[in-house]
């Protein structure tokens, strides 16, 4: 089955392009997609394990199957900012 990648930024830099067409065999889960990623650009190595893999807009996991013509979305996260607990009364 053909499984759309799309990558954004930095990955997309090191792939080379922003989006990647895999073949992958049925009932592949979201980690095979990113196992066949990282084999067929080197340059990902390292760098997509800490990556947030998204389907139709909703993060999934790792273990979830795959459907023909399913397009993943991998984002990596942005640090910064500063996290203020709510105080309870």
């Amino acid at each position: 089955m053909q499984v759309q990648v799309r990558m954004s930024g930095g990955l997309a830099r090191l792939a080379g392009a922003p989006r990647v067409t895999i073949e992958l065999a049925e009932q592949s889960t979201v980690a095979d997609a990113v196992r066949a990623i990282e084999s067929g650009h080197p340059d990902l190595d390292g760098a997509l394990s800490g990556a947030l893999t998204l389907i139709g807009g909703d993060h999934v996991p790792a273990d979830r199957p795959l459907e023909h013509g399913d397009e993943v979305a991998l984002l990596l996260p942005i640090a910064g900012g500063s996290h203020t607990p709510a105080t309870t009364r």
